[in-house]
């Protein structure tokens, strides 16, 4: 059966910047598990960052503008991790290559991971439209991503596509 990459912190991982849980609990992720079909992945660790680690966000654009060098990620402190996220991206993706991974499911509102939606660059809480990192190179690579809100949308595509 198809593998499925997904964020680690919403297989209940602790690596989130401030090192909080946050599990999503779902009884199709649960099906899922035991069947042994998830990938885990956080990019920003698998670049390199700590845990805990300073908040991050996108300045001045999104996870496309970032691969494209028109954009940054930003600590809130203004320490530059443009690089720590985009080798996170590059390993997410190598291992989506290693086991043939077609579908994802990634943490809406990350700099890495966000699906539809990340914070804006200023601190405030600010959503704009748009992906992260991670999620920008994946759909780059032909990944389809599905964010944690969607779970329906990714059975019916897992469905309809690997079986």
């Amino acid at each position: 059966m198809k593998k499925i990459l997904i964020s680690a912190c919403l297989a209940g991982d602790r690596v989130r910047y401030d090192g909080k849980p946050a599990p999503l609990k779902d009884v199709l992720l649960a099906q899922w598990t035991g069947k042994g079909l998830l990938v885990k992945v956080c990019p920003e660790v698998s670049g390199g960052l700590n845990i805990p680690r300073a908040e991050a966000q996108i300045v001045d654009g999104n996870g496309r503008d970032v691969l494209k060098g028109k954009a940054k990620v930003l600590d809130i402190q203004g320490r530059d991790l443009t690089s720590f996220f985009i080798r996170g991206a590059e390993y997410a993706l190598s291992l989506a290559a290693r086991f043939g991974i077609e579908m994802a499911i990634l943490k809406e509102k990350s700099p890495s991971c966000g699906v539809h939606h990340i914070y804006d660059g200023q601190f405030v809480s600010n959503l704009i439209p748009g992906s992260g990192v991670t999620a920008a190179m994946l759909k780059q690579n032909g990944i389809k991503v599905f964010s944690e809100n969607e779970l329906d949308k990714a059975a019916k595509y897992y469905k309809s596509v690997f079986r």
